[in-house]
């Protein structure tokens, strides 16, 4: 009787989180589709990896139009997972989060779109590098052996220009979820944004200084991740990013911002014929990927609604039979010891008790027990609840669950959560005195039966 009520609780709180999560991400959700509409990702192709880049002094190169190719080969003077005459060794592009590196980009070649492309609000220049150890691991497989030198990540750094043409885009080129200090800030330098695991990897909280590729910097902020690359991003500007690497100039991907929803396929189109070396990709691929999820949580959230109506039509059900249970066994019990006390009842009767006398002592022997057995229910109940709500009830299900780790484009790390039943003080208090009332009901019948037994027909009971 308690363990249904305590696990019909436990389903609700399951359901308003749920609910709550997936509100929070359909929300988000459609409003990551309205900022993309406008943008235009932009990244070189493998195929031109090296273009455009000046080799260092004493290098040689493939000459391409546009500058020195070889970049990041050692044709050119440079060392594997370096690129512009770089000195950090380590993956560009986010490297083990992205599967590969990124093919760096020189800055300079690019400006042309923002200059004399038509529909183009703004261009986001964006360096990532990841800083990490070499782990040479040796694979063995079917007999063959191979030794292959991987980047143990320590953190990845990601330069953003915090520059005034870029305002109005903060949102999309920042994590919003900061939960300790503040975000980085329009002409901000020598300043970086750490997500919570950087935090603990380099012991700092707002305000600290931390070390990055020899040079310090001040934590202004604390974000949390909203996916599983982000885990070990670190924000700073990108002339920041550039100067650490010993890079400026170089750059890993653009991002352009349209005008408008109208102008993407457009300036798409023009940059492509500009610079048919880079890939693009619009933001109609995201929008349907994003509209699709954004569905699916719909659903998942219909989903969860019903799941909850349905626990609660059966916990309706399963506790009106244990109550008409709970009540035939004590109208049965009760019945049994009227039989069974025939001939006392009819000594008592004989010396004087009266009809009230009688059959208030059973109604008091029934409550008594009804106390006792209550007392225990509640006990047991307190350690049995939550495994005996969980085979009564159907559980709360959204029908689906987020990814390991994040959803990536909402940022909701998980959806709902199931909460364990408990008892609270009042389904305490209120499945005692239902358990009083009960014992009440089922004894009222047998003493009132007690009560009219006739003393002569009593004494001659066997």
């Amino acid at each position: 009787m308690i363990s249904i009520p305590a696990g019909v609780l436990a389903n609700e709180k399951t359901a308003n989180t749920v609910a709550s999560d997936l509100s929070s991400i359909i929300n988000q959700t459609g409003a990551t589709i309205n900022q993309t509409l406008t943008q235009i990702d932009c990244s070189l192709a493998p195929s031109f990896s090296g273009f455009g880049f000046t080799p260092p002094s004493g290098g040689t190169g493939t000459y391409r139009s546009g500058g020195y190719g070889g970049g990041g080969s050692g044709s050119s003077g440079f060392t594997p997972g370096q690129f512009g005459g770089g000195t950090v060794g380590g993956y560009f592009g986010g490297g083990a989060f992205n599967g590969g590196r990124a093919n760096p980009m020189n800055e300079t070649l690019y400006s042309d779109i923002n200059d004399t492309l038509s529909g183009v609000a703004a261009v986001e220049p964006v360096l990532q590098a990841s800083e990490g150890n070499n782990v040479t691991r040796n694979l063995n497989f079917n007999g063959y052996s191979r030794t292959i030198t991987t980047l143990d990540v320590m953190y990845t750094i990601e330069g953003v220009p915090l520059t005034s043409d870029l305002a109005n885009y903060m949102n999309q080129i920042l994590p919003t979820n900061v939960t300790a200090g503040s975000n980085l800030q329009v002409g901000d330098s020598g300043d970086v944004l750490l997500s919570e695991n950087n935090s603990a990897y380099f012991g700092a909280g707002v305000g600290d200084s931390v070390n990055i590729l020899g040079q310090s910097f001040t934590v202004v902020g604390i974000y949390s991740p909203s996916s599983v690359a982000d885990t070990q991003m670190l924000y700073m500007s990108l002339s920041d990013a550039q100067a650490i690497t010993n890079n400026t100039g170089y750059i890993t991907s653009l991002t352009v911002f349209a005008q408008s929803s109208g102008d993407v396929s457009t300036v798409a189109s023009e940059i492509s014929a500009l610079h048919p070396e880079l890939t693009v990709t619009t933001a109609q691929d995201r929008e349907t990927a994003l509209s699709n999820e954004e569905s699916g949580y719909t659903t998942a959230l219909a989903n969860a609604d019903a799941s909850d109506s349905k626990t609660n039509s059966t916990a309706i059900e399963e506790i009106v039979v244990v109550v008409l249970a709970t009540s035939l066994i004590v109208l049965f019990v009760m019945l049994y010891t009227v039989k069974e006390r025939t001939k006392e009842i009819g000594t008592l009767k004989a010396i004087g008790f009266s009809n009230s006398t009688v059959m208030g002592q059973f109604m008091l022997e029934g409550i008594l027990l009804s106390v006792i057995a209550g007392v225990v229910g509640i006990a047991i109940g307190m350690v049995a609840a939550p495994t005996l709500a969980q085979y009564l009830l159907p559980p709360v299900s959204s029908g689906v669950r987020a990814p390991t780790g994040a959803v990536v484009i909402s940022g909701a790390t998980r959806i709902g959560g199931l909460a364990v039943a408990t008892l609270t003080p009042e389904l305490v208090l209120l499945g005692f005195g239902v358990a009083i009332l009960l014992g009440t009901l089922g004894s009222l019948y047998p003493a009132w039966r007690a009560a009219k037994i006739r003393p002569a027909e009593a004494m001659r009971y066997e």
